[in-house]
């Protein structure tokens, strides 16, 4: 039987007509940001992506296509989801299956598992950086596979041929990779935009690197107009300089250009003053 832990009024789900020729399932769908995939050759692709075999929470479960390819794989999948109809038809879909638990409710409000996990999961566009934010943040996660717009895949895995600041801040302890595209017409109802399969996994081995993510947030700030311009402004020129030709990274280079990797060595030479 699925828990629950959603609250509030879900006659969305009634088949009512809403304004303008939708039904109360149409608005459903547009306010959760619910765009289902039906395509199995992509949900085959994420399931290898993904690799997972041990406990896997999947946010954003839907119709549990994407869950019951996991369960192929995984000992033990916890399929979340916040619209009760969904939840509902899920939970007697899987209703003998002991490999999947149906949770009706908001994944952002799960408490994380203490013993490793994956998060794997066809997520919403709207929450996307709220998902992404909440895997970060777990001591046990073992890596995270989504399923997520493509341009925000492509702006965080470098795809762009520049660097967000929170792909460099996290990169000593987590790889971002983008693992391959995802039309839009693999799902109901289709998408405006393409999608993208974004891993991020974390490092074997986790630094510990004081005061490296403000050292980082301080060179976004774009003083200077440069990455080097703006930790002269810190730091002595001389000691910049030697950091700068030690990481391979040219005078002037914009901020957003530099590679995480790069980031490490500057850190490395400047973060302790």
């Amino acid at each position: 039987m699925a828990r629950s832990f959603a609250h509030g009024d879900h006659s969305h789900t009634q088949k009512k007509v809403a304004a303008k020729g939708r039904t109360a399932r149409d608005q459903a769908r547009r306010t959760l940001s619910q765009n289902l995939m039906v395509d199995r050759q992509a949900v085959r692709r994420v399931t290898e992506a993904a690799g997972a075999r041990g406990l896997v929470l999947e946010p954003g479960a839907g119709e549990g296509v994407l869950t019951l390819a996991l369960a192929g794989t995984c000992d033990q999948v916890v399929a979340y989801e916040i619209d009760p109809l969904l939840a509902a038809k899920l939970t007697v879909r899987t209703r003998d299956d002991a490999r999947v638990r149906v949770v009706r409710g908001d994944f952002l409000a799960a408490r994380a598992p203490r013993e490793p996990f994956a998060v794997v999961g066809n997520i919403p566009y709207s929450i996307t950086s709220k998902i992404v934010d909440w895997c970060l943040g777990q001591p046990a996660l073992t890596s995270a596979t989504l399923v997520a717009q493509l341009e925000y895949v492509r702006k965080r895995t470098g795809d762009f041929g520049r660097w967000s600041a929170l792909t460099v801040r996290t990169w000593p302890w987590f790889r971002w990779e983008m693992l391959g595209h995802i039309g839009r017409e693999a799902f109901r109802p289709v998408p405006s935009v393409d999608s993208a399969i974004l891993r991020i996994e974390r490092r074997a081995e986790t630094p510990d690197l004081p005061g490296y993510a403000a050292f980082v947030d301080y060179g976004f700030t774009g003083l200077g107009g440069s990455l080097d311009a703006s930790m002269r402004l810190r730091h002595p020129a001389p000691l910049v300089e030697a950091a700068f030709a030690a990481a391979g990274v040219p005078r002037g280079t914009v901020v957003a250009h530099v590679h995480p990797d790069r980031w490490r060595v500057l850190y490395d030479h400047l973060g302790h003053l």
